[in-house]
């Protein structure tokens, strides 16, 4: 099974269409300021964040599609964010939480580095499909569920 790390260089042409369709979803829920910090868990090539505004960090193990991403990344896995309780106001995690080593704990570090909202999409067909679901609506509050084709989308603020 190819990696990230082979599929780099064609990543965008796989997934772009897919990846930008969420995220314009996304940004238009999310409704953030260019004075927001948002980061990006899984960024891969920065797609799934493209039209949110802010100052975006990226968090994404695989160095080749990070290599691709327009905004600060760090080498890094959801389950050992490398940044202080509440740092950003707005988090979002598009089509990557299935590959989490332990999607219960990205959640929650994802819940600990953000302040305001989230929002986190999940590929339907995924294995651990109905296991991620019910830890998103255990740690966030959701005010929103988008069906699209492959994933749904979630759009959650923080429980303080």
């Amino acid at each position: 099974m190819p990696t990230y790390d082979d599929i780099a260089p064609s990543y965008n042409e796989l997934h772009g269409t897919e990846q930008s369709d969420k995220a314009y979803i996304i940004a238009n829920h999310l409704q953030t300021k260019e004075t927001d910090k948002v980061l990006d868990v899984g960024c891969g090539t920065g797609l799934g964040s493209q039209y949110i505004k802010g100052r975006k960090t990226g968090v994404e193990p695989s160095q080749g599609l990070a290599k691709q991403c327009p905004f600060k990344v760090v080498i890094g896995k959801a389950e050992k964010l490398p940044f202080k309780d509440k740092s950003f106001d707005v988090t979002v995690c598009v089509s990557a939480v299935h590959n989490f080593d332990n999607p219960k704990k990205g959640l929650e570090e994802i819940n600990r580095v953000t302040k305001r909202a989230v929002a986190i999409t999940v590929l339907k067909k995924s294995r651990k499909f109905k296991d991620i679901v019910k830890l998103i609506k255990n740690i966030f509050d959701i005010k929103q569920i988008i069906d699209q084709t492959n994933d749904k989308i979630y759009i959650a603020d923080i429980r303080q």
